[in-house]
C-alpha cells in the first residue's frame, strides 16, 4: 500500500535537553487509522506536531531526520507550510469553536483560503458534518451560535472544520478525552467513513480506544518507537515484553 507519511530516523530534542524524539522511523500509509499510543512523555505529541511543522512553534529545538508526505521533505527550503498546514488538519484534544455561529466557525478556513462561492461553500459544510456524524444534528441550527453545543458536537464541529479544507491527512490528538461515553462512540463512528478518504492518525484516549478503531499501532515509550503492526497482532500478540507490559496494564 502505498506511504503517505515517511518517517526516518528522526529525533527531536527540546531546548532544555529533554529528548522527545530518538531515532524514530515508520510508514503511515494512505488510507489507514493509524494509532500513536503510549504513557505520557513518551513523544507521541511531538511528533504529530512535526508532520505539519506545529513544531515550528517551539524555539530552541533540534530537529534531525527526514520526514516526507508523498515524498516530498516537508522540512525542505521552499516549502509552503501554510498549504502543508490545509493539507494535514489537526484536532485537540480540548474542543476549540470559534466565537460566532455553526455556520462561521465551518466557513472560517474557507473564507481565509480566498473560497467565497455560497454553493461550493454549502456543500462542503454539509459533506464535512456528515463525515464528522454532525450533519443531522445541526442542519436546522447552523446560524446558532456554536456555543451551545455540547462537548461532543463542539469536537465532531472542529472534526468538519478540519474537513472543510479538505486535507489528506486529520491527525486527531486525544480527540475524546473530555467526551462521554456516547460521544466519544460517535467520533469513533465517524472515524470509519473519513479513512474512505483520508488518512487517519489519531493519538487514542485509552488502550481499548486504539484497539477498536485502528488499522495499525505503533507503541512509543521514552521517545522511542518500540514496535509498530497491525492493530489485530499489536492488541493481542505484541512482540515486545514492553508494549504487553502497557496494553495488559503492569504499567503506565
Amino acid at each position: 500500500m502505498q506511504a503517505k507519511i515517511s518517517v526516518q530516523n528522526v529525533s527531536y530534542t527540546y531546548a532544555d535537553g529533554t529528548e522527545a524524539l530518538k531515532h524514530v522511523s515508520l510508514t503511515i500509509r494512505a488510507n489507514e487509522i493509524f494509532v500513536l499510543f503510549g504513557p505520557a512523555r513518551s513523544g507521541k505529541t511531538t511528533l504529530l506536531r512535526l508532520f505539519n511543522r506545529l513544531s515550528d512553534l517551539t524555539p530552541g529545538a533540534d530537529y534531525r531526520g527526514t520526514i516526507l508526505v508523498d515524498g516530498q521533505d516537508v522540512f525542505a527550503l521552499g516549502v509552503n507550510v501554510t498549504d502543508l498546514r490545509r493539507r494535514i488538519g489537526m484536532v485537540f484534544a480540548v474542543p476549540t469553536p470559534l466565537p460566532g455561529s455553526i455556520r462561521g466557525n465551518l466557513t472560517y478556513g474557507p473564507h481565509m483560503a480566498g473560497i467565497r462561492d455560497t454553493a461550493l461553500l454549502n456543500e462542503r459544510i454539509e459533506r464535512s458534518l456528515t463525515q464528522a456524524a454532525l450533519w443531522d444534528e445541526v442542519k436546522d441550527r447552523l446560524d446558532h451560535p456554536a456555543s451551545r453545543l455540547s462537548g461532543g458536537q463542539k469536537q465532531r464541529l472542529c472534526i468538519a472544520r478540519s474537513l472543510m479544507l479538505e486535507p489528506e491527512v486529520l491527525i486527531l490528538d486525544n480527540p475524546t478525552s473530555g467526551l462521554d461515553p456516547i460521544s466519544t462512540s460517535m467520533v469513533e463512528e465517524s472515524l470509519y467513513e473519513l479513512k474512505q478518504q483520508y488518512t487517519v492518525i489519531m493519538v487514542p484516549h485509552s488502550v481499548q480506544q486504539g484497539a477498536r478503531v485502528a488499522t495499525r499501532a505503533a507503541f512509543m515509550l521514552d521517545g522511542e518507537l518500540v514496535e509498530i503492526d497491525t492493530a489485530e497482532r499489536m492488541f493481542k500478540h505484541p512482540k515486545d515484553q514492553r508494549t504487553e507490559d502497557y496494553i495488559t496494564g503492569r504499567f503506565g
